[in-house]
């Protein structure tokens, strides 16, 4: 590997997986907004969201996710870094509940902005910010790869497959990334 900044010590392809993630935010975008509610969390089981809490919600991870990876490479010095929240986090909580009274096309926007500029940081690292190790209060001691794997991109596509299954029952098309 010539280009050290933004490969990964396994090789994962984030990019390719964002890229995905991205046409199917742009698909669930374009279709009109099913209704019903999320199937219950089984750590969480009174969330039940409805899809502008979906969006609400996306709309607000990805920076904060973005936030608290800057925070961990930044303090980094050999010894794991406290960082994140739970699901029970109360502004976590109250950025959905104000998030989804927002018009649906602002939190998409934010959604593609979010995702925008957490790429072009991501894009930048090397292999010091990789080895950032954070530790979590659930999850316990994670290199930023791991973190960027949980907290993002299978984030994104967890909340994606919720607004899939929504459509499905809203009798709309499958968000699934055809290339993918």
């Amino acid at each position: 590997m010539t280009d050290q900044h933004s490969r990964m010590l396994d090789g994962l392809d984030f990019d390719g997986r964002l890229d995905a993630l991205e046409r199917r935010l742009a698909q669930a975008a374009a279709m009109p907004l099913p209704s019903g509610h999320t199937d219950a969390d089984p750590d969480t089981p009174e969330e039940r969201w409805q899809a502008p809490q979906v969006w609400a919600h996306m709309a607000e991870f990805i920076g904060y996710w973005h936030r608290q990876f800057e925070s961990v490479i930044g303090e980094y010095a050999g010894e794991p870094v406290p960082f994140g929240r739970t699901k029970r986090d109360p502004a976590r909580i109250a950025a959905i509940a104000v998030g989804r009274h927002e018009p649906v096309e602002q939190q998409i926007r934010r959604v593609h902005e979010s995702l925008a500029d957490f790429r072009r940081y991501v894009a930048g690292f090397g292999a010091a910010e990789w080895n950032a190790v954070g530790v979590h209060e659930t999850l316990g001691n994670m290199d930023m790869e791991r973190m960027v794997e949980r907290f993002v991109v299978r984030h994104l596509d967890e909340h994606l497959d919720q607004l899939e299954r929504l459509g499905e029952c809203s009798g709309q098309a499958e968000l699934r990334d055809p290339d993918g």
